[in-house]
């Protein structure tokens, strides 16, 4: 299987720089994301090796890292909980990563891949996988990892699929020569299933043309344009893609006090010379 894995705060960055608006957690731009060729057993095979029945609602897998301590609070091993419908869909038990074992940073011996849904989902040393008829919850699930801000409810909403997000490869802030055509490269990815369309500005968002898709949709989709700087200066490149439910990048991305899911289209500041 070939699936991206994203932390859920991915982008958390733009919230302040671009919104104006206060968040808390490790300030990302559009780097907490990564995509990988994982080999291992479907977890629906297990679960129907184990004898799971129909009236399973909730599953909660466990890591084996150390105990979580914040504030003197002492909060277990991450956890956090897994509904059995989406257990039984696409979720894997990885061994192998990139065609090797399992890397120990990125869980060895074995660790859960959820494809489309938050990092903290696909949990990393796995040791244990509780299964319940009611619903489950953990500190993962009531603390962190959900949406609280004016437009959500007074509990929050929980967090599980990831949004669309697009990000040029091209360094922050770069300086480009301008006697020349360049091509800007990028790639572009959605919780939501592949990605339709990628559209690409050079003026800061005033007009748009249709990016050149590259190769398959395995994780995220590659693209590119080709540019010629009408003059030097300075230019804000922005991407924005169109995933295959027809949802595009918004300009603005609803405020929550944790910065998560910033899906908004990002401002890619350049200097040509």
């Amino acid at each position: 299987m070939t699936a991206r894995i994203e932390c859920a705060g991915n982008g958390r960055s733009f919230f302040t720089s671009q919104q104006g608006q206060s968040v808390t957690g490790t300030a990302w731009r559009l780097g907490a994301v990564g995509v990988a060729r994982w080999r291992g057993v479907r977890l629906a095979t297990v679960l129907a090796r184990a004898g799971l029945t129909g009236a399973a609602v909730d599953l909660l897998p466990q890591g084996l890292d150390p105990d979580y301590v914040t504030g003197g609070v002492n909060l277990g091993p991450v956890r956090r909980p897994l509904p059995v419908a989406k257990a039984l869909e696409d979720v894997l038990l990885a061994y192998e990563m990139n065609g090797e074992p399992l890397p120990p940073d990125h869980g060895f011996p074995v660790r859960l891949v959820v494809p489309g849904w938050i990092g903290v989902a696909s949990i990393k040393w796995l040791g244990r996988i509780e299964v319940s008829a009611t619903p489950l919850s953990s500190p993962w699930s009531t603390q962190y990892y959900r949406l609280w801000g004016p437009t959500y409810p007074p509990e929050g909403e929980l967090l599980t699929r990831q949004n669309t997000k697009s990000a040029f490869e091209l360094a922050w802030g770069a300086t480009l020569p301008g006697d020349r055509e360049h091509v800007l490269t990028g790639r572009s990815w959605s919780g939501h299933g592949g990605v339709r369309r990628v559209e690409v500005s050079t003026d800061g968002g005033h007009t748009w043309r249709t990016a050149t898709p590259h190769g398959p949709d395995r994780g995220w989709r590659r693209w590119s344009l080709r540019w010629r700087p009408p003059a030097p200066g300075t230019y804000t490149l922005r991407a924005r893609a169109t995933d295959r439910t027809g949802a595009r990048q918004p300009d603005v991305e609803p405020y929550n006090t944790q910065g998560y899911l910033f899906g908004a289209v990002v401002g890619h500041p350049v200097t040509v010379v």
